[in-house]
């Protein structure tokens, strides 16, 4: 493919592994510290935190009501999530808290989808306590190595991380309580495997809680087109019709995906050309295996 060709090819009519490797090439990049996760599209990072910023939240602060928050109370942590962390670990990267409605229970095994520098599966293991258990899968090995050495900064002994693809989970079949992601699953070039292989991993009766973006309208040619979009946590967005069908095909039930009106505030924010909230939004995706 010429550098032509990489400029006007959709993210549908990309190779899945030349996704997958562009994706990885930018998210090493945020793990060594030495770029930002949006690229060249037109997006600049706001040091706000959210889905793919690229600055370490735990440095970033904005006003808000009230005083400043970080980045991560913005798309829905709060102050004592973002304290309870070991600095490192905190990202910016997500565009929501699965935490808030994965409703974690203690002893149960969590299982985070491109778990980053490991923020939401110590958070995770807060919750299931030391008879739980939080397993991290990220494909980036920069980022694993990253999030393995947040482990002893957090003395979490309840939580591991492995190297693998979200569409290809390196588990045991039914050994999972609860799926948790926050802003990766629109980075799949294949979802429907990585639903596939959630179900696969769930227990009977075990849950996904997924925050997400979801695409509400079709995006610009210059979006759709660019390969940094789909780095970016853009343009891989599917439509909340389709992450239905997605997940009824896997076999889940009680699919519920709630689009979040207000985030448009900080999606905004995530380019300085264009109002991405026109056709972006993030959402949170449950749905739970037939007993």
């Amino acid at each position: 493919m010429t550098d032509d060709d990489a400029t006007t090819t959709s993210v549908a009519d990309r190779d899945p592994e030349a996704v997958r490797e562009m994706v990885r090439e930018r998210y090493e990049s945020i793990a060594t510290d030495s770029g930002d996760c949006r690229g060249d599209v037109g997006v600049e990072p706001t040091g706000d935190g959210g889905c793919c910023s690229g600055g370490d939240a735990d440095d970033s602060r904005t006003e808000a009501a009230g005083g400043d928050a970080t980045g991560s109370e913005r798309v829905g942590y709060d102050a004592a999530d973002v304290a309870s962390v070991a600095d490192g670990a905190d990202l910016g990267l997500g565009c929501g808290n699965p935490k808030a409605f994965a409703a974690m229970s203690a002893g149960e095994t969590v299982l985070d989808l491109g778990s980053g520098a490991g923020f939401d599966c110590f958070l995770a293991a807060d919750e299931v306590g030391p008879d739980g258990r939080v397993v991290g899968v990220d494909m980036t090995p920069e980022m694993v190595s990253k999030a393995r050495e947040n482990v002893a900064k957090n003395d979490a002994e309840n939580v591991e991380f492995r190297l693998g693809e979200i569409s290809h989970l390196p588990i045991a079949d039914a050994v999972v309580d609860v799926v948790i992601s926050n802003c990766v699953v629109n980075l799949a070039p294949e979802k429907q495997r990585v639903f596939d292989d959630a179900y696969r991993v769930l227990r009977p009766g075990g849950r996904v809680a997924i925050s997400d973006v979801v695409q509400t309208a079709p995006f610009p040619d210059d979006v759709r087109m660019d390969p940094d979009s789909v780095t970016g946590c853009v343009a891989g967005a599917a439509t909340v019709g389709e992450l239905e069908v997605m997940l009824e095909r896997a076999g889940f039930e009680a699919v519920e995906i709630a689009p979040k009106a207000e985030s448009t505030e900080f999606i905004d924010e995530w380019d300085a050309d264009r109002d991405l909230g026109e056709y972006l939004v993030s959402a949170t995706i449950e749905a739970r295996k037939p007993v």
